[in-house]
């Protein structure tokens, strides 16, 4: 959600919102989340309006494919499960058609609930695989509850041919980023910076192709590295691990994509070549259609040969 949005409907609805610009915990951060969900929930237009934003944003970032964490079932103000994600999917694709953007759907299963609700969720997801969802996701502190609690969940999702792709490695260590390789057969892993605190896990992510998506302010704004000067991107590519860069979330970081592109150049010295190979991979690891990452993957590569 843009931060004028949460102004502009926090009037409207009469709710008392908190500063998204103003947190000191994880905790904090959970706080102007659920403020956000509450302003979505108001009425369908709200959530339209949420979804179309969305999409516009990254399509000002350069982006051509996204791909957001949902799950209707926590969207009950809104109707039926099945109502919430039509209304999703109606605007998303809708608003990528406008845009240029590629729009689709990670269901995002929750570690503070029980391993049954994600159960459900991986096969209510499955419903939806051709018609908008790509992944099942693993969302919130990833301290809360060990991968393997999650295997029946994403072991569901992998026979319906959904990607694994949990969060996991920002508030736990390197060993809950290899879980969830071994455990949840992830792919694609959100965060999974703390990888980098052990060279046997970098290697083992490097063998497996697993990608991480990294989010360079989110990490400094929630106390995963102390600086960005201090951030392990440049050494988990170093070592060879797929990395994409992603903003996160917006609301509270004041940032998009763009702008974590031009930190990493900025702060950690990345190359256009480095910066452009990142955006490969963010295309090549993705759940975007095979068309559309070609197209993608052309444009990179047009990108760094204007360069020079």
């Amino acid at each position: 959600m843009r931060q004028s949005t949460m102004a502009e409907l926090a009037v409207q609805e009469g709710i008392d919102a908190p500063d998204p610009r103003v947190f000191a915990s994880f905790d904090d951060f959970q706080k102007c989340f659920q403020a956000s969900f509450q302003l979505c929930t108001a009425r369908p237009e709200n959530m339209r309006r949420l979804v179309r934003e969305v999409v516009a944003d990254a399509a000002a970032d350069g982006v051509v494919w996204v791909q957001p964490h949902f799950d209707p079932h926590v969207f009950t103000p809104l109707g039926t499960p099945d109502e919430v994600m039509e209304l999703v999917l109606d605007e998303g694709f809708a608003a990528g058609l406008e845009y240029g953007v590629g729009f689709g759907l990670t269901m995002a299963a929750q570690r503070h609930a029980d391993a049954e609700v994600a159960e459900d969720l991986a096969r209510y997801a499955a419903r939806y695989v051709g018609r908008g969802v790509h992944a099942l996701g693993l969302t919130g502190n990833d301290t809360v509850a060990p991968a393997d609690v999650f295997a029946k969940a994403f072991a569901i999702a992998r026979d319906a041919g959904l990607t694994c792709a949990p969060h996991a490695g920002e508030l736990a260590g390197p060993e809950s980023v290899r879980a969830a390789v071994e455990e949840l057969g992830a792919t694609r892993v959100a965060h999974g910076v703390r990888a980098a605190e052990d060279p046997l896990v970098l290697e083992f992510l490097a063998s497996r192709g697993v990608s991480l998506d990294v989010c360079l302010t989110s990490n400094l704004l929630l106390g995963v590295v102390p600086s960005i000067a201090e951030h392990p991107l440049p050494r988990l590519l170093a070592a060879g691990v797929r990395c994409s860069l992603g903003a996160d979330d917006p609301l509270m970081f004041s940032v998009g994509l763009y702008d974590e592109y031009e930190l990493a150049r900025s702060a950690l010295g990345l190359s256009d070549e480095g910066l452009a190979e990142i955006a490969r991979t963010s295309l090549a690891t993705s759940d975007a259609p095979a068309s559309l990452v070609e197209t993608g993957l052309a444009g990179v590569d047009e990108w760094i040969q204007s360069r020079g």
